[in-house]
């Protein structure tokens, strides 16, 4: 009978220990899945919002009204940092001069987007965004071109905002 006891003890005791292995298993899985679907979901979100920011970067970079010059150019102000920022402001008098000088308003509409590079603990990120630009000119016919822009964003204290852009290769005027 003592034996029996024993067995049933040594037994039971086996048993509590395989569950607690078990549950110990099954804790650090779940444990290990969130962590790794947390990180996923943090990363999408940052992705969202760079490119989110850079859409409405796009849009206000490549809209600008001759008729008022100043409330365009400090959008522009507002949606740049670093060297772009610095470009915009060490050029403004140039570009109000051929601007009005032009007389032309030209207004973006986005098209689509992508982010192509990002890096979460840098704060960069690399997008493209195609608008459809308009051009119209006080005394001519408006025309719309279709164009691929690239963009390095920063993180900054107000989102992300691009540092340098430029038009890719290969636009083209809509018809």
């Amino acid at each position: 009978m003592l034996t029996t006891l024993r067995r049933n003890a040594l037994l039971a005791t086996a048993l509590l220990l395989a569950l607690a292995a078990v549950l110990a298993a099954a804790g650090a899985s779940y444990a290990w899945y969130d962590a790794a679907n947390e990180e996923d979901s943090s990363y999408a979100e940052t992705r969202d919002e760079v490119l989110a920011d850079a859409e409405q970067a796009v849009q206000n970079l490549n809209t600008l009204d001759y008729r008022d010059f100043d409330s365009g150019f400090d959008l522009w102000l507002q949606s740049s940092t670093g060297d772009l920022h610095e470009e915009f402001v060490n050029g403004r008098a140039t570009l109000e001069e051929a601007v009005n000088e032009g007389q032309t308003v030209t207004t973006a509409e986005v098209l689509s987007s992508a982010v192509t590079e990002l890096d979460e603990r840098a704060g960069r990120a690399g997008v493209m965004v195609v608008i459809a630009l308009t051009r119209d000119p006080a005394d001519g016919d408006p025309v719309t071109s279709a164009q691929r822009i690239v963009a390095e964003m920063t993180r900054t204290e107000d989102g992300w905002k691009p540092n340098a852009a430029g038009q890719a290769i290969g636009n083209r005027t809509a018809e």
